[in-house]
């Protein structure tokens, strides 16, 4: 279980560099006023996203059922837990709608200023540290 365990955080680590690093790029894509830097940071952002950031969490998120299913199905009536399982959906969420606005970059059809990106990169961080602290306090 420890090995599972290990690679969960390991693979939860490579998910979240992608989630901290893909709206920094947006915040500079959103400021790019030339087609190379354009297009530069359109091959920037889909080979982490699909190279790195999603294939890390879909190996955090497998990983963590291994977990549940290890540690027997009666951790799921513990509150540290369902509140981590909320955060860790929240943080699906986020990374879809940060599919979404790769999408809306490759069309060239961005909605939102630099600034609005550089907000959008703080969830992450916040949902980081609702987790940790979750799993290493496991309130009641």
């Amino acid at each position: 279980m420890l090995w599972i365990k290990a690679f969960h955080i390991i693979f939860m680590v490579t998910w979240f560099a992608g989630l901290f690093y893909l709206p920094r790029l947006y915040v500079y894509h959103a400021d790019a006023n030339d087609e190379i830097s354009n297009q530069r940071f359109k091959i920037m952002e889909r080979k982490l996203y699909y190279g790195i950031t999603t294939p890390g969490a879909i190996i955090t998120i497998l990983l963590g059922f291994w977990l549940i299913h290890t540690l027997g199905y009666a951790i799921l009536s513990s509150f540290w837990l369902q509140a981590k399982l909320v955060l860790v959906a929240i943080l699906v969420i986020y990374h879809i709608y940060c599919g979404k606005i790769l999408i809306d970059f490759k069309h060239d059809k961005n909605r939102h200023g630099h600034v609005w990106y550089r907000w959008f990169n703080e969830l992450p961080v916040i949902l980081l540290i609702g987790v940790v602290l979750l799993v290493e306090l496991q309130p009641v």
